[in-house]
């Protein structure tokens, strides 16, 4: 139930419209006007005001460990790759789920407009034109008509202002959205560039051990043919040979695969584009400034646009309260009418009216929905304090999975010596005639498969690397898209 009422200010025709008739229309508008006025200047302290939004966790220390070198706005850059940078770069500009994202916050954009829309009158011209027999004269009715309208609704509370302020904040949260997903998108593409290159350079190792084993396989055989060695060793050398090959098949799939990968991410059919020739996995970069754990929170577009979501809902909320609250609604229409073309503007009709309408009874709908809303607004504000303890967890990961790798890659590298020694040596022993062939097979495959372990821990420590560049990356404008934001 509401209660209404209505107030006719003027409804009157006139020869011209004076600024005796415009006093007149001031001097009988209703004083109740004035006086809810007061009300509504008292009142709207009473509405609920934007309030700082913190998450709700505990106050975070500095993370365990930084490094010297500034992070640059494009991270990728820190690679000094320049075919990673013309890959990123088409990706950002031809990518199709990107643009499809920024698609959404286009339509976010035009939410906001609209939503802002409600602030002004709404201003609409008609016309009529009717034909009567026999013709009547002016009284009984009018055959030709054209007219102006308008239509107000005061913001009392700021109930329109508050869901202007809602759309206008879930257009921010669309746009870090996209940021969001341009940051997914580099790392995707530096990630699946460094796969490519391992893969390509397991290629080749795969090929040269072929060629190790396949010459191994015919040393062996002429001793075979000496009495030298046993059957059994040239059948485990041709299945180490077999799995080497087995290898290789693998890899040349890899790379297959992996060129698709990133022709479908730059916006390109896998059949049209040229495969992408690689060079050697880059040197690791410095470690970068991490930086306070608060200058992460203002940065990363995923928290931030996780930020502006609680406001909105928050705004939200703001809108449901005022909707308890009074309403006005002005109202101005003006009509020239006639029964001919040739006197349509002699006469003319003006009407000023305003409406108060008040909730009183609605069987605890406006309640409800006051209630839904503080419920998702609570609801967004533990999302929020989620996304910011999962994206310190990125950082303090990307750290110690880094410090980490590099003691495996220690190890790794001293276990790939000494099994080359141990090979060597095996070697040597076996052709002087001091040792078994299988010694020499166990620490060949050992070997080969050392190597292969090394390069794929290397690619292992780029990942992480571009993990934690993709945890502590802040936005980074494209082009146009600052200007679209502050439009």
């Amino acid at each position: 139930m509401a209660f209404g009422v209505y107030f006719k200010v003027l409804n009157k025709r006139t020869h011209q419209f004076k600024n005796q008739n415009l006093k007149k229309i001031v001097l009988r508008f209703p004083i109740s006007i004035y006086y809810l006025s007061f009300l509504c200047a008292l009142c709207y302290s009473c509405a609920p005001k934007m309030e700082t939004v913190h998450a709700p966790i505990a106050t975070p220390e500095n993370f365990s460990l930084t490094g010297n070198e500034a992070l640059p706005q494009k991270w990728w850059a820190a690679f000094d790759d320049p075919k990673l940078n013309t890959l990123i770069d088409s990706a950002l500009s031809a990518n199709l789920n990107l643009a499809a994202t920024w698609e959404q916050f286009k339509v976010a954009t035009a939410i906001r407009r609209r939503q802002k829309s409600f602030l002004w009158p709404d201003i609409e011209a008609g016309s009529q034109n009717a034909f009567s027999r026999p013709e009547p004269d002016f009284a009984g009715g009018e055959n030709v008509q054209l007219g102006l309208s308008a239509a107000y609704e005061i913001d009392l509370w700021g109930r329109i202002h508050s869901a202007a302020q809602a759309a206008d904040f879930r257009m921010q949260a669309t746009y870090y959205d996209y940021q969001a997903a341009a940051i997914s998108l580099s790392a995707n593409i530096a990630s699946i560039y460094f796969q490519l290159i391992t893969a390509t350079r397991q290629l080749e190792v795969a090929n040269n051990q072929i060629a190790t084993n396949e010459n191994s396989l015919r040393l062996i055989g002429a001793r075979f043919v000496g009495g030298q060695i046993r059957a059994v060793d040239i059948l485990r050398q041709r299945q180490l040979l077999e799995d080497t090959r087995n290898q290789k098949l693998i890899y040349e799939a890899d790379v297959a695969l992996l060129n698709n990968q990133l022709a479908v991410l730059v916006g390109q059919p896998p059949q049209n584009m040229p495969a992408v020739s690689v060079d050697s996995l880059p040197k690791l970069p410095a470690l970068p400034q991490t930086g306070l754990p608060l200058e992460l929170v203002r940065r990363r577009p995923d928290v931030v646009q996780a930020y502006n979501l609680v406001l909105a809902a928050d705004r939200d909320m703001a809108e449901a309260v005022r909707n308890k609250y009074p309403r006005i609604s002005l109202s101005l229409s003006a009509q020239a009418r006639s029964n001919n073309y040739a006197d349509l503007f002699k006469e003319w009709a003006y009407t000023l009216a305003g409406n108060l309408v008040a909730p009183l009874l609605y069987g605890g709908r406006l309640r409800a929905e006051v209630d839904r809303t503080e419920a998702l607004k609570n609801q967004q504000l533990y999302v929020y304090g989620q996304t910011v303890l999962t994206a310190f967890r990125e950082v303090e990961d990307a750290l110690i999975n880094e410090q980490i790798q590099k003691e495996r890659l220690i190890i790794l590298a001293r276990q790939l010596d000494l099994a080359e020694s141990t090979n060597g040596q095996l070697r040597l022993e076996f052709l002087n005639g001091l040792s078994d062939y299988l010694d020499v097979l166990l620490a060949l495959d050992q070997e080969q498969q050392l190597r292969r372990d090394f390069i794929d821990a290397q690619q292992e420590q780029l990942e992480i690397r571009i993990n934690m560049y993709r945890a502590l990356a802040g936005s980074f404008e494209a082009n146009g898209t600052k200007e679209a934001v502050s439009q």
